[in-house]
């Protein structure tokens, strides 16, 4: 300052108009240094370095520049080149050294908060993150930094000691769990939910109180994303897949077999004994003809051996058609491609009711996939809905506008 006066003075300028002078000139120098460091940081420093980091393919590198950590980094220097030259003005030097200072803290605590994001990405990129999620953990850091920092900067700001900012906050305490409610239920939620791996980054969920069925796209602090199969996208709380009912059908994919559970509904006025006719027909279905003749003769010395009379067909044991189909059925899916034999595999009659009686499939398909489950089991039923008259046997279905309409024909004709 006093340099600038005495070159003014030098250069003959009127001594009232020296120290305003001196004044906009530093301030102008200072300004100018401020400029053109900035201008050398980001343009020659940080696009040296960013050349560098896709030149040589660094993940975390370019983590770093995506997250504009470098960009931010680069307004330290004009804050720092201020606070250095606040001595030249004596009367402001303690309120820009202050300015100055907190401008400083904010950006560093605002590079703190995007390495904070850049760790998370980083960490993204490992197996571990699909069942240990760690994105609430920072967000959770991520309050802490602000709280911090907003403490240190009032601190700053009012030349008083953060402690004794902070031993006021515990009056504060209530108005603070108010407002973090669901980011602490989120911090517990996400805790237990991580420990315990109930879901994972990937995991399809069915939540039917929210509406949600498809698959996690994201696990964050308060909430957990899901993207439904309609490609809608549902938001839940963290803390309702802990308080809630919900389904991972995680265990189904990993098995590597998905359930077919359906009945064929038989009508059972349809259901009688097999004829001698009926069973030497059955005997040339390929899957048949074995289990056949084993039965025969299993039955053939039941009744020999109690001395049954079979002059009636009411007396001892005989085939029906209803187990005879139900044995083919089990035989056609013990030798399906597609139907996982190491798993669950049974053809199995449920109690009768008013819609017939139902004859149940339970097994796995070999393949999780949506479209390749649906596909074979429309096979399956499309082939058993198809031979169910081969053994006498009718679909149940109730009765339809065509059959009233044939009732009706009949009816007339007569």
């Amino acid at each position: 300052m006093n340099m600038i006066r005495n070159r003014l003075l030098g250069y003959g300028v009127d001594e009232a108009w020296v120290d305003p002078m001196s004044f906009v000139i530093l301030i102008a120098v200072i300004t100018l240094l401020c400029i053109i460091a900035n201008f050398i940081t980001k343009q020659v420093i940080i696009r040296f370095i960013t050349h560098i980091v896709k030149k040589n393919d660094i993940k975390w590198g370019t983590m770093l520049l995506e997250r504009k950590v470098l960009r931010r980094l680069s307004h330290f220097v004009p804050a720092i080149i201020i606070y250095y030259f606040a001595s030249m003005f004596p009367t402001y030097q303690k309120a820009i050294e202050t300015l100055a200072l907190t401008y400083i803290m904010i950006v560093a605590f605002s590079v703190i908060n995007r390495l904070l994001s850049v760790f998370n990405d980083i960490y993204q990129t490992y197996e571990i993150a699909k069942t240990k999620p760690i994105k609430g953990y920072v967000q959770v850091t991520k309050i802490v930094v602000v709280i911090v920092g907003c403490v240190l900067v009032i601190a700053n700001l009012m030349g008083e000691s953060p402690f004794i900012l902070l031993s006021g906050i515990g009056a504060l305490s209530a108005v603070f769990l108010l407002i973090f409610k669901d980011s602490l239920l989120g911090l517990v939620a996400g805790v237990q939910l991580s420990a315990t791996e109930m879901v994972r980054m990937g995991d399809w969920i069915e939540v039917p109180k929210y509406g949600a069925n498809g698959d996690i796209i994201d696990i964050s602090l308060n909430t957990v994303m899901v993207r439904n199969f309609d490609k809608t996208v549902t938001m839940i709380p963290s803390y309702a897949l802990i308080s809630d009912y919900f389904i991972n059908w995680r265990g189904m994919q990993e098995s590597g077999g998905r359930r077919i559970k359906r009945a064929l509904y038989i009508d059972m006025s349809s259901i009688k004994f097999c004829t001698g006719e009926m069973i030497e027909h059955y005997k040339q279905i390929r899957f048949l003809s074995d289990y056949l003749v084993d039965r025969e003769r299993e039955i053939e010395e039941y009744n020999r051996k109690n001395k049954i009379d079979r002059s009636n067909v009411v007396n001892g044991r005989a085939l029906t058609n209803i187990g005879v189909f139900r044995a083919y059925v089990l035989q056609y899916l013990q030798h399906h491609p597609r139907i996982h034999q190491e798993m669950t595999l049974m053809v199995r009659q449920l109690a009768p009711g008013e819609h017939g009686l139902p004859i149940e499939i339970y097994a796995f398909v070999d393949d999780t996939k949506w479209t390749v489950y649906e596909t074979v089991q429309a096979d399956i039923f499309d082939h058993l809905f198809a031979i169910a008259p081969e053994f006498g046997l009718r679909v149940f279905q109730n009765p339809t506008g065509s059959d009233f309409k044939a009732l009706g024909n009949g009816v007339r004709s007569d």
